[in-house]
């Protein structure tokens, strides 16, 4: 005998409704900003990308609302739409704050204290991961690596780089945000808020004063391996791998040879011919 949903305590629920449409004038002017953007590529469904961040930048988070009007105006079902703006974690997928406070607890960063810093936050604001504080404007998450090791523990607000932080300083940071007081970044361009960060990642001009003159770079370590594929930094030294002395000859490396100290010869069983290796037999062979 069967058991019913009812009996077992399963509730179906009832089919979500289609997603509301934007009011006529937001439709309209996201419909002439949409078309600036279809026409950047000659496979319209290529324009999924900035069309995500640019609704973003009408509510602060992708709506089912937003995600209707993409699907929309490239001709994709809002399944379509879905499966992309769920993959990437650079789309909100609930409200958020005016400042997205990202605090690396990748591996370096962690060990140089972006774990304590993720904690002093989550206590100072009240918040956990991903949660906003009550008036709205701080959003707090870890995020993964963004390729600013030496600059360590580094944390990013709205994708703008806070480098060498500490608990201490991103106490400030934050209370800073929150007061409305200006906030400047390490490097790169000027703070703005979420929803600006967002219309300009859709690909339209940062037009405030000084913006897109503002500089900033990686740091001399995250450089090393470009200034040497450049000529531009001395040959490294070799090290011997068994009796870890520098050897006097520098170790030249051929043109289609990888110029780095990684690249040290290796006394291993496949090219040192006093110990070479036989064949590899199956499992309790000899």
């Amino acid at each position: 005998m069967t058991t019913s949903s009812k009996e077992q305590g399963v509730s179906l629920g009832m089919p979500e409704l289609p997603a509301p449409d934007y009011p006529d004038d937001v439709r309209n002017r996201l419909e002439r900003d949409a078309r600036e953007i279809i026409d950047r590529y000659p496979d319209s469904r290529s324009a999924l990308l900035p069309l995500l961040h640019l609704v973003q930048s009408e509510e602060g988070h992708v709506t089912r609302t937003g995600m209707r009007f993409c699907a929309d105006v490239l001709g994709l079902t809002t399944a379509e739409v879905t499966a992309v703006a769920t993959f990437y974690t650079m789309y909100r997928r609930k409200p958020s704050g005016d400042y997205q406070v990202g605090v690396c607890t990748n591996t370096l960063c962690a060990v140089m204290g972006g774990d304590a810093i993720f904690e002093a936050l989550q206590e100072h604001l009240g918040v956990g991961n991903g949660e906003t504080t009550d008036d709205g404007k701080v959003t707090l998450e870890h995020i993964e690596c963004n390729a600013a090791c030496d600059y360590a523990p580094v944390v990013m607000v709205n994708w703008e780089f806070f480098d060498n932080q500490t608990p201490a300083s991103m106490k400030r940071l934050v209370d800073d945000l929150r007061a409305g007081r200006p906030v400047t970044p390490t490097r790169g361009a000027p703070l703005c808020t979420f929803k600006e960060t967002a219309r300009i990642l859709a690909g339209f001009p940062d037009e405030r004063e000084g913006a897109t003159e503002s500089g900033g770079s990686a740091g001399p370590a995250s450089l090393v391996g470009l200034r040497l594929a450049k000529g531009e930094a001395a040959p490294p030294r070799v090290v011997h791998p068994r009796d870890g002395g520098p050897q006097d000859a520098v170790h030249q490396p051929s043109p289609t040879e990888h110029l780095s100290s990684h690249d040290a010869p290796q006394d291993t069983s496949a090219s040192d011919p006093s110990h070479p290796a036989g064949p590899v037999g199956e499992e309790g062979e000899g």
